[in-house]
């Protein structure tokens, strides 16, 4: 008779969030005048999770919400910084730190018009987080 393996394969089945074309007005930059007058800015922001549990529950506590990442972005927009690169990495630093199912963040920050002496539609940086499971042990 044929011995049956009965081991069993978990697949974490993982999903997207979007937030896409998120329109802003800030005070970033390097020169004076940005920080008086401000500039335009669009933020995207993409987000991976497991989406297995909310998808069958249909329950907002199993998942991520969107508000509260639009939130996120709301409120380290509002903080002034130099550079976009700053903006950008507190944005996926403070979703993944405040939601742990997330396993990626990546943020868009596009400075409209920039000041830069020529015909530039915007200036960006992108930046991406991934949480490890690696130990520091």
């Amino acid at each position: 008779m044929e011995k049956k393996d009965n081991s069993f394969i978990f697949v974490l089945i993982m999903g997207k969030i979007y937030l896409k074309n998120i329109r802003l007005y800030a005070y970033h930059g390097c020169m004076a005048e940005e920080e008086k007058i401000g500039s335009d800015y669009v933020v995207n922001l993409k987000v991976k999770t497991d989406l297995k549990v909310s998808s069958i529950t249909d329950n907002l506590e199993d998942t991520v919400d969107y508000v509260r990442l639009n939130s996120i972005i709301k409120e380290e927009m509002k903080k002034r910084a130099n550079l976009l690169e700053n903006v950008a990495n507190r944005i996926v630093e403070r979703i993944l730190n405040e939601h742990p199912c997330v396993v990626r963040a990546i943020v868009k920050v596009a400075k409209k018009n920039p000041p830069i002496g020529g015909n530039v539609e915007e200036v960006a940086v992108i930046r991406e987080l991934r949480r490890t499971s690696e130990s520091l042990d």
